[in-house]
């Protein structure tokens, strides 16, 4: 099993930054991929970015050059020239491949952006 634990969501005026912490705990040795996701009322859940456990990143369009992804013991997303959009809930997200593929999922930490 594996815990996932979000930190650093709130409330922020636009072209604020805020950076949002997980860390990961239990069975975390075949970790193949660590990302970020979220999702705002009424609307499906959709990637932010994501890192691989070689270090390659992927990002939305519509935050690339703004939010950075990156990934020591603690996964962290760096977001800066917030925009009211950027409201949402942001999930963590550990993708673990051992026995097959398991995906974990954090609770959620809620980032508010008003303009």
């Amino acid at each position: 099993q594996v815990q996932l634990v979000e930190s650093g969501g709130g409330l922020v005026q636009a072209g604020g930054s805020l950076r949002l912490s997980c860390a990961a705990s239990g069975s975390i040795i075949s970790i193949h991929r660590m990302g970020w996701y979220r999702q705002a009322p009424g609307k499906q859940r959709e990637l932010v970015a994501v890192i691989t456990s070689g270090g390659s990143t992927v990002y939305a369009e519509s935050v690339k050059g703004r939010f950075t992804i990156s990934r020591e013991k603690v996964m962290y997303l760096q977001m800066n020239s917030l925009k009211p959009e950027d409201t949402a809930v942001y999930y963590c997200n550990v993708i673990i491949v051992s026995g097959g593929v398991n995906n974990y999922w954090g609770q959620g930490t809620q980032v508010t952006v008003s303009s």
